[in-house]
């Protein structure tokens, strides 16, 4: 999962800002730090609908500063800001891939939507039509039960 070092600082008139260093546009502001770490990630989501609508690379995440805490987008999401960064890398219209992967151009637009639902295999299918290979690991929480 890719996971984006956010601040948040108070605000002078009270309650939270909420800002990522490498995703500009992800700003929001919560009354409390609890809210802001619950909205934090609805923002950092909602900032990727600009890159996806502009055909725009999504830039890498930087290690957490000092202050900052990391903020992990869904897998669905980091799958698809994936993707979208292979597309542009390779200069691929929605057109070369639906070729490529063997389907309609509507579906590749469907693919590369962040609020439709995509089944994995159909991203590892998108992912290999560009040369790439879509691989997934478990790792243990550090603070799960057993």
């Amino acid at each position: 999962m890719l996971k984006f070092a956010a601040r948040f600082e108070p605000a002078p008139e009270g309650g939270f800002v909420i800002s990522f260093r490498d995703i500009p546009e992800a700003l929001s502001q919560a009354e409390t730090l609890e809210e802001a770490r619950d909205v934090a990630r609805d923002a950092l989501i909602t900032a990727m609908d600009f890159y996806f609508e502009d055909r725009r690379e999504v830039p890498a995440p930087s290690k957490a500063k000092r202050g900052e805490e990391l903020v992990a987008l869904p897998p669905s999401v980091s799958a698809k800001v994936e993707l979208l960064n292979r597309v542009v890398q390779t200069n691929a219209r929605p057109i070369d891939l639906a070729r490529r992967m063997g389907i309609k151009s509507q579906e590749v637009t469907r693919i590369l939507d962040l609020h439709h639902a995509t089944k994995i295999d159909t991203l590892a299918s998108a992912f290999r039509a560009l040369g790439y290979e879509l691989e997934l690991s478990v790792t243990r929480n550090v603070g799960a039960v057993a």
